[in-house]
This record gives C-alpha cells, structure tokens and sequence, in this order.
C-alpha cells in the first residue's frame, strides 16, 4: 500500500479483512466544531474515531506532547487497530491533523500506514457512501513499541542552533513565523526559532485538499531556502501541521526527518529561549 492513496483506491479496497479505515479529525479551539460529532453524522463506511485529543501525554505541562507508548496501543487496539492492519487515515480538520496521526503510528511501529488524499472532503465530492453513529470492531494486540530517533526535545534543539546539524523548518503560516501575528495561546512570546525556514504547510496542497505532485512540493520546500540533501527537523505551533511537513517529505523519499514534538508552544513559553522575528 503507498502511504497517500486515492479515493478511487479505497473504494475499491473497501471490506478487506486486513483495511482498517481511521477518521483522526481535530479541530482548534474556537472553531465551534465537534470532530465527534461530525464522524457520528456521516463518515467513509468503516471507519473508526481516533481521540487526537485524548492521544497525548496528560503528565506534561506542555500542550499536545506524544504519549507513552503503552497508552497509544491501548488506545489502538480499543480501536481494533493492530498488528498486520492496513490502516488508512483521513480528517476533515483545517490543520490536516492526520499526518499527525501517521506520524504517531509509524513511531510507535506501525508499519502500514497511509493518508487518504483529499480527505473526507473529496470522498463527499465524489457522492461516495457515508455511514452514520459508531463503529465497533474487535479489539486487537498492537505491540507497544516506540522509536524515539524521529522526535526532538527542546535540548535537542538548542544544542542544534550551535551545530546546525539540521535544517528547522516551521510549518506555521508566515505572520505567525515573522511574528507579525500574536500566538494565538495565552503567555507565547511571538517569532520563531533563531535560523528556522518557514514552509507553511498549507504550501503543500492543491486548492481541492488533495497533495501537490512531487515537483510542487519539492519546489515549496527549495522556494523556502531547504536543502533537500541535508536532516530536517519540523516543528509547528504543537506538533500538528510539522506532521504534514514530515508526510510531505517521506513523499520526496526523505528519512533524516524528525519532529520538535514541543514546537512553538514549549519553545515560545520558555523565556530563555532564543527567539528570532523577521
């Protein structure tokens, strides 16, 4: 399975015993929206609600860190996610928290994962079936396993401001990179991370929600002054949109990838940190 397929493809891979179909929908606060809710109301038949909200690790002060291991199996296999699934992701959120949800699956070991190009959005375009309420599935083992090389800590990245080992590059939109628009947390300072390349990930698509081919995205990172060639290290305002970055980049063959899993939420509320605007 590739790791971004069509709608046409899950359309015609739908009731395979092994296809586990994951609506990961989250929105931001303020939105008004319920991704619950939503899912509840009408979703691509199959599919499972995966608590984006839930899935981080409530003992840090930090807001949308990673969990432990063990309760992200926990949680997978509550969902009937488990070893030997081919698991297809999709949400019809603003910040595309999907890639999210790939990125905390393909850490903790799954190794079948992939992103429903276009989203929910483009399967109701195409008048494909919904279903309504829940869907219960059998619980299944998801071996806890965890594989740290692809997150960075704020330590990790202010030793690289010396190094510079590896390119930052925020994914947030350019007002909030330069610092020309206000955090929108209480108590974040404004700027970005002093050397850090600004590539918002809303560069990244086509105007229908679907991925821009290889070419444009890998002009959208070159436009923004990044060495394809050399590490990358991503972050955003708390690990969401970073994770459509590191998508974005596995797409164009890239592994010396990872995620500041604190971004801008840890690093603007730490007033020791360096903070550079523009």
């Amino acid at each position: 399975m590739d790791s971004l397929v069509t709608t046409e493809w899950l359309a015609g891979e739908m009731g395979a015993s092994d296809l586990r179909i994951v609506d990961c929908t989250k929105h931001l606060a303020g939105t008004g929206r319920n991704a619950l809710a939503e899912y509840e109301a009408g979703h691509i038949p199959g599919a499972v609600f995966m608590d984006l909200a839930d899935l981080t690790d409530t003992s840090n002060p930090v807001d949308n860190m990673l969990p432990p291991a063990e309760k992200f199996a926990s949680r997978m296999q509550s969902l009937g996610l488990g070893d030997g699934s081919r698991i297809v992701l999709y949400d019809d959120s603003a910040v595309k928290t999907s890639a999210r949800a790939w990125f905390m699956l393909k850490m903790f070991g799954a190794h079948d994962v992939a992103l429903l190009d276009g989203g929910i959005a483009k399967w109701k375009a195409e008048s494909r079936p919904l279903a309504q309420g829940k869907e219960q599935l059998r619980h299944r083992h998801f071996t806890a396993w965890q594989d740290d090389s692809s997150v960075r800590t704020k330590a990790d990245v202010l030793a690289n401001l010396h190094s510079k080992a590896e390119q930052v590059v925020d994914a947030r939109g350019a007002a909030r990179w330069s610092g020309a628009d206000p955090d929108p947390r209480p108590g974040i300072a404004v700027g970005h991370i002093p050397g850090s390349l600004n590539v918002p990930f809303t560069d990244l698509y086509n105007a229908d929600g679907t991925f821009k081919d290889k070419a444009g995205l890998k002009a959208a990172f070159e436009s923004a002054g990044v060495d394809l060639g050399k590490p990358v290290t991503t972050n955003c305002g708390s690990g969401i949109t970073a994770s459509v970055l590191l998508f974005a980049l596995s797409l164009l063959g890239k592994e010396d990838t990872a995620l500041y899993d604190g971004s801008w939420s840890e690093w603007g509320a730490d007033a020791d940190t360096p903070k550079a605007t523009a």
